[in-house]
């Protein structure tokens, strides 16, 4: 019993020195933002991490769309207001679903990645050459990741909204019979900016969370190639787990200053 109470105390500890060494580790990076950018490598990553997620935001925003609007017709059907669900639709995903979504998506597709690929850097002794030759491997290897994912993720969040409720409307309206004059109405007539602000901003903040945690991950990885899945994988769970309390918590921020 004791050992069983000890070894959880431990792991508690663990935990927290762990999450320390993190911050302390981005911290260390800020300075690196506002020297030496350098933009050939941050347009690449850009490219990367953008425009290689567009396949996968694309589709899953598409049945997405979908499939919202078929749960909730049931439910506005019973009450003869079908009319409200393009509203309804068009706030939750561009509020919820939309920014989370499509995070997740980029973990899939793009924090994994440039997690092994720095993992893979860092067990080759790739990085130590680069500190051999006095260049900041953080400068190099980092910042054009995170600042490309910041840049990336609003402009994925945004295609993700528009194929999600577009594909909603057609549903609606030609599958469920739901009249599109009012459908759009009802969304031009209630729509107000914090309703897509939202969604912007949990997208910039999600971009620098998962980002750092994928290159964290990667750099400190350790263990040869065993080493390098194993961080990998770590890097994809906690970026989602994150993701998710993060999401709560800015919820619960915007709704208490009425955004």
């Amino acid at each position: 019993m004791f050992f069983k109470i000890g070894s959880l105390v431990l792991s508690i500890f663990e935990s927290i020195k762990s999450f320390g060494t993190f911050l302390i580790f981005q911290i260390s990076l800020i300075p690196l933002f506002f020297r030496n950018l350098r933009f050939n490598l941050i347009v690449k990553e850009i490219y990367v991490i953008g425009f290689g997620t567009v396949g996968v935001i694309s589709l899953t925003a598409f049945f997405t769309g979908m499939v919202e609007a078929i749960q909730l017709y049931s439910g506005f059907h019973q009450f003869g207001v079908e009319g409200f669900m393009g509203y309804t639709i068009f706030i939750s995903i561009t509020k919820e679903l939309g920014p989370v979504f499509g995070t997740l998506m980029v973990i899939s597709r793009a924090v994994s990645s440039m997690s092994a690929e720095i993992g893979t850097m860092r067990v080759t002794e790739q990085i130590d050459a680069i500190e051999t030759l006095a260049l900041n491997s953080k400068e190099i290897i980092i910042i054009p990741k995170i600042i490309a994912t910041i840049i990336s993720l609003p402009i994925l969040v945004v295609m993700f909204d528009f194929i999600g409720n577009y594909s909603a409307y057609i549903v609606s309206t030609n599958v469920l019979d739901i009249n599109p004059i009012t459908y759009q109405n009802i969304i031009l007539q209630n729509l107000f900016f914090s309703d897509i602000g939202t969604g912007l901003i949990k997208a910039v903040i999600f971009g620098y969370v998962i980002a750092s945690i994928g290159t964290y991950m990667g750099y400190t990885t350790s263990g040869g190639a065993k080493g390098v899945g194993l961080y990998t994988t770590k890097a994809v769970v906690y970026s989602a787990v994150s993701i998710f309390m993060l999401n709560y918590l800015i919820s619960s921020v915007f709704l208490m200053i009425g955004w």
